[in-house]
């Protein structure tokens, strides 16, 4: 169980000036490795969201069907699930930023050939499915070496307000992704898309290569891979706030899930009017991500988990304004208020684990974060059909949002959740303490330039998922 630590309070220091006159130090949280690993995610989320768009109608132009996009979706998703774990274990193992360069690459042929196959008409559904499934195992791998590079990557005092920075720049690329993939797809075609998104992965490769890693403490070897395995899962159950969150987002993203991507489409289209009030709702949802995360930029919480778990009540909302239905205007205004509430959940998320995860356990930790996030999502959208046939929609509907409600409450009865403070000052061998250790370094060694290790995020997912 870990140890509740004690709220301090009291401004924060900025870093001392160097001898010389020049440019005003960047703050300590910004320095060069997270300079780069947030440029690098604004890039590969700007290329992913047009890429998802890319990729369905890819399938629809090669002659498939509904069913086969949802196959080469899945295809994905399986990949990510079967992969997650090891993929932690990996990258506490081996320096993060290798797996994630080495990730990128994988990411970046598998795109490659998808859009050389699209742009040629060779493509062919099996194909399809099979790349998806190599760019899904790519992302297992990144995925936990990423937040663990993101969460050891900023000193204490500012971690928060870096992170909702950071996912700033992620959620915004996400909207701006996703409007200009669409736009691109009706000039040019998928496949020119597919095609600029391998570029875009290309090119985060190359900026997570230039990541410094010195000042981290090198890992000793371990008993193997399922040895790892086994001191994550410890690292999880150890900590009544953590897998109990993790397990609450289990299901809750499986039935938002549900609710957003089976039952949405079909109250949009037999009450709302159909796609384009549907877009409408889901734009609202992005813009409430981006509110969020500049209100994290400002608001510092004591009780960081307490805030954030509140916070997930209103994901109760979007399900049950389509049981209603509303009309467009109050979906839109509830699925907004929504996406800002599970942003600020993200980075009370983002910095709990910070203060109080051992730096050398922080993907395997991040892998189990992910696996509970995504496992369910497949067999709640598979049931979503079979559900609704037995009891009607809205009741489906009303059953999601009744889920979210119950496990947020079941939440809030651990202890831990409610009393967890943030901390100024992070404990030794937690991810806020290693970067602390790195950003005091130069200043010790005579140098003026302050410098704050890493950076790396979810593509959130939220679970906060760090995209790439």
């Amino acid at each position: 169980m870990p140890r509740p630590p004690a709220s301090r309070t009291g401004p924060v220091p900025e870093p001392a000036a160097g001898p010389a006159p020049g440019p005003a130090p960047r703050r300590r949280w910004a320095g060069r490795n997270y300079t780069l690993l947030s440029l690098a995610a604004v890039i590969t989320n700007l290329g992913a969201s047009g890429a998802l768009i890319a990729s369905a109608f890819a399938v629809l132009e090669a002659g498939g069907s509904a069913t086969d996009v949802g196959l080469v979706a899945a295809a994905r998703t399986t990949a990510l699930v079967v992969f997650v774990l090891v993929g932690g274990a990996v990258a506490d193992r081996i320096p993060r930023h290798r797996v994630m360069v080495v990730a990128n690459a994988v990411n970046c042929a598998s795109q490659g050939v998808f859009a050389a196959l699209v742009i040629t008409g060779e493509a062919r559904v099996w194909q399809m499915v099979l790349l998806s499934a190599v760019g899904g195992t790519g992302h297992a791998f990144f995925a936990p070496a990423a937040e663990g590079m993101v969460l050891s990557s900023v000193t204490g005092a500012q971690a928060g307000r870096a992170f909702a920075l950071f996912r700033v720049g992620v959620n915004g690329a996400g909207i701006g992704g996703a409007a200009l993939g669409g736009a691109m797809v009706a000039a040019v075609g998928p496949g020119w898309v597919l095609a600029v998104d391998a570029g875009a992965f290309a090119v985060a490769a190359a900026l997570r290569a230039f990541l410094d890693v010195s000042g981290i403490p090198e890992r000793q070897p371990g008993g193997g891979i399922l040895a790892d395995l086994r001191e994550g899962r410890r690292e999880v159950t150890g900590r009544p706030w953590l897998w109990s969150i993790v397990l609450q987002f289990a299901v809750v993203n499986a039935v938002v899930a549900a609710a957003e991507g089976v039952y949405g489409p079909l109250v949009a289209r037999e009450h709302l009017g159909g796609a384009g009030p549907w877009g409408l709702a889901m734009g609202a949802f992005a813009a409430g991500t981006l509110a969020g995360a500049l209100v994290m930029t400002r608001w510092r919480p004591r009780r960081v988990l307490l805030a954030g778990v509140l916070c997930i009540f209103p994901l109760a909302l979007p399900g049950a304004a389509l049981a209603v239905p509303l009309p467009v205007a109050g979906l839109a205004a509830v699925m907004f208020v929504s996406g800002t509430c599970v942003e600020v959940f993200a980075v009370a998320w983002m910095t709990a684990l910070h203060q109080e995860i051992p730096e050398d356990k922080l993907s395997r930790v991040s892998s189990y974060d992910w696996l509970g996030s995504i496992a369910l999502i497949p067999v709640a959208t598979a049931l979503a059909g079979p559900v609704q046939d037995l009891v009607g929609r809205p009741a489906a509907l009303w059953g999601c949002s009744a889920l979210v409600v119950v496990l947020t409450a079941a939440v809030l009865c651990v202890p831990d959740v409610r009393r967890l403070r943030r901390t100024e000052h992070p404990a030794p061998g937690t991810a806020g303490a290693a970067a602390a250790a790195r950003a005091d370094r130069p200043a010790a060694e005579g140098q003026s330039r302050v410098n704050a290790s890493s950076g790396g995020s979810g593509e959130g997912t939220a679970s906060a998922s760090v995209t790439g």
